[in-house]
């Protein structure tokens, strides 16, 4: 018997057997399912976390908000600030009509708060955008935000980069946790296959003696159920990967209203990952046939001689 031959009594006793014993083989699948199920929503919620904050970080800005009662030669002298600073890319005055306008466009809802007859005023500002200081000029640039801070007609200093740098530490406590916890369910899913592979091995005990008997190597013996915990990784990823799918389809009509689902869920597993996360289920499934199937895992029912 060629190999294909024999990977092909593989498959087809693994569907088989898989079939018999579908209420205990569910068991299997359903928790592999749900790991990987678990990983793919942390995978995806960081991932796109990640290329948002990303955005954020590139859009960041650093404001200086203005005093109504800022004199003209203090706004001046806040102007060359910025422009003799090495680590401003470039910077735009804002005044208050325009940062009306912004904030109605950004949050139509609220926009009356701020416009003619609303219940406050936005300040004028100076906005800009900034490289992040080499350690040569660290010194220098805590100076020049100190100066910032105090400098006269400057009611407060609001830099993006402040909270983008909390949000991202967050993200990587989120993800640490995600791999543990992603870890344990895995580890979960693999001795789940291995019980239900070793009990179907037990079921077969009998075919397995005549299969000693006329010879059989125990790779051919083995196989079979190689290729059970094999398909019921595969299974469990499709499964996983269906609920995934239909969780993000249906977060997708909120993308465009909700900032939080936009930030979460704006793409999908291209079909590398995908092909990676059926791969990972497979490979499960087939670590924890192995580990049931180990060096004494099959049931030794050969004729003792006498």
């Amino acid at each position: 018997m060629s190999l294909l031959q024999a990977l092909a009594y593989f498959a087809r006793e693994a569907a088989v057997s898989l079939a018999r014993s579908l209420r205990v083989s569910l068991l299997a699948i359903v928790t592999i399912a749900v790991s990987l199920f678990l990983a793919g929503v942390l995978f995806l919620a960081s991932r796109n976390l990640a290329e948002t904050v990303a955005g954020w970080r590139a859009e960041a800005r650093f404001v200086v908000y203005l005093a109504p009662e800022i004199a003209g030669e203090d706004r001046e002298r806040l102007l060359a600030s910025f422009a003799g600073a090495p680590w401003v890319l470039g910077f735009e005055q804002v005044d208050a009509e325009e940062a009306a306008e912004r904030f109605g466009r950004t949050f139509p809802s609220l926009a009356e708060l701020v416009g003619e007859g609303g219940h406050g005023r936005l300040p004028a500002s100076i906005e800009a955008r900034l490289r992040p200081a080499t350690a040569a000029e660290a010194t220098l640039y805590r100076e020049w935000l100190d100066g910032m801070r105090g400098a006269p007609g400057v009611e407060a200093v609001d830099d993006d980069r402040d909270w983008i740098a909390q949000v991202e530490t967050a993200l990587a406590l989120v993800r640490a946790l995600g791999v543990a916890l992603t870890a344990v369910l895995i580890g979960a899913s693999i001795f789940t296959i291995s019980s239900v592979v070793r009990f179907t091995a037990l079921l077969y005990r009998e075919e397995i003696a005549v299969m000693r008997l006329v010879g059989a190597t125990e790779f051919f013996i083995r196989g079979p159920f190689y290729f059970e915990g094999l398909l019921q990784g595969l299974l469990g990823a499709a499964l996983a990967l269906g609920a995934l799918f239909a969780l993000h389809f249906s977060l997708k009509p909120q993308l465009a209203e909700s900032i939080v689902a936009s930030a979460i869920a704006s793409r999908f597993f291209s079909p590398g990952e995908i092909a990676l996360l059926a791969a990972f289920g497979a490979a499960a499934g087939l670590a924890g046939a192995v580990l049931s199937l180990g060096r004494e895992g099959l049931p030794d029912t050969r004729p003792t001689p006498p």
